[in-house]
């Protein structure tokens, strides 16, 4: 049975704002809901999503259309994604909720943490450990036992010839927060064949950690060549450092989750997480897009701009009287050596005359 996804557990009839509509407007329709935030559509399309807590940075602006201080972009998700994936990302970032697009990019549900908790609850399917199982018996002619320990990372002999940068971050992010999903492996004589989870273990690699738990399936007989050896064998893959990391391009996963973000805020969204891992995150850490987009909107409204002006030429006014007080001064040196030449003589005889 194939893996849950997001199409599956979305809610489709989503409440949504419109980026014509005025911070008030939008802080009204929250307080008479039951929600924390709203997708901001346009023509159905997708343009952002607007937070309880981004718009108490415009209480003082009212009457400011959303659409001048709102954030531009936000992540989302596609309803063939995993619910697995969308876990992932709700989890990594600090989020309540997922907006879901279309090929179009145009608004057509949203996934919320409560909606992965039901997919948990409600989906009973075998799970992959039991289908990989399945399919190395059949594929090598032996069977496995199955069984959890914790096996040294050094000794980790990986099956996969690449993996991504900004995923491998995303997934050292989430073990430093406390995420302990375990890897499949295959016990070998000389270490533990990797089946699944290659950025995970390449991730607690990087970490410096020297154990990883994992669901270990160990076969009948240890002397038969497992095809998923011989391949890694080909491909000259005998440790972890033998794997390439990926850094010109994003992971699908994340290719899709960011389509909608500006370049800018994309690009930078593995570096907020760096900082955030040296800063020891723990549950509960918000989300690493928070203020980097949103710090300089203010100034894209009218009210701001107006604002603004006032501010500034409230502080240039007394720098001008300044500036007329300072002038005299350095002109009055000038006159009285002009006075004390035989010329300045009868000019001084008309200002008698005044």
């Amino acid at each position: 049975m194939p893996n849950a996804t997001v199409g599956e557990y979305m809610v489709r009839d989503v409440q949504y704002v419109a980026p014509n509509m005025t911070v008030q407007e939008v802080i009204d329709k929250l307080l008479a809901s039951n929600f924390h935030g709203f997708p901001v559509v346009e023509n159905g399309y997708l343009l952002g999503y607007v937070t309880a807590k981004e718009l108490l940075r415009f209480t003082d602006l009212p009457k400011a259309k959303l659409r001048s201080v709102m954030s531009r972009g936000t992540l989302c998700a596609i309803p063939s994604m995993s619910i697995d994936d969308a876990t992932r990302i709700l989890f990594r970032y600090g989020l309540r909720n997922l907006p879901v697009v279309d090929e179009n990019k145009k608004l057509v549900g949203i996934i919320s943490n409560i909606d992965v908790v039901r997919s948990q609850i409600e989906k009973s399917r075998p799970g992959k450990v039991m289908n990989v199982k399945s399919f190395m018996e059949k594929q090598n002619n032996v069977t496995f036992r199955i069984h959890n320990g914790e096996v040294p990372i050094a000794e980790m002999i990986p099956t996969q010839k690449e993996v991504y940068m900004d995923e491998l971050v995303g997934r050292q992010y989430e073990i430093k927060r406390g995420l302990n999903e375990p890897i499949i492996v295959i016990r070998r004589h000389k270490g533990f064949l990797v089946v699944d989870g290659h950025h995970r273990i390449m991730a607690a690699h990087r970490l410096g950690l020297t154990n990883f738990n994992c669901i270990i399936l160990e076969p009948n007989d240890m002397d038969v060549k497992l095809g998923l050896e011989v391949t890694a064998e080909r491909w000259g893959l005998h440790t972890l450092d033998d794997v390439k990391i990926i850094e010109g391009s994003k992971h699908p996963f994340m290719e899709i989750t960011t389509m909608l973000l500006p370049q800018e805020i994309a690009g930078n969204i593995n570096n907020v997480l760096m900082e955030r891992m040296e800063e020891n995150p723990g549950p509960g850490v918000p989300s690493p897009m928070g203020p980097t987009p949103r710090v300089d909107r203010p100034s894209a409204s009218k009210g701001a701009k107006k604002a603004g002006a006032k501010k500034s030429s409230a502080k240039k006014a007394p720098a001008k009287k300044a500036e007329s007080k300072k002038t005299p001064a350095k002109k009055e040196p000038a006159k009285k050596p002009a006075a004390k030449k035989p010329a300045a003589k009868k000019s001084a005889a008309p200002k008698s005359k005044a």
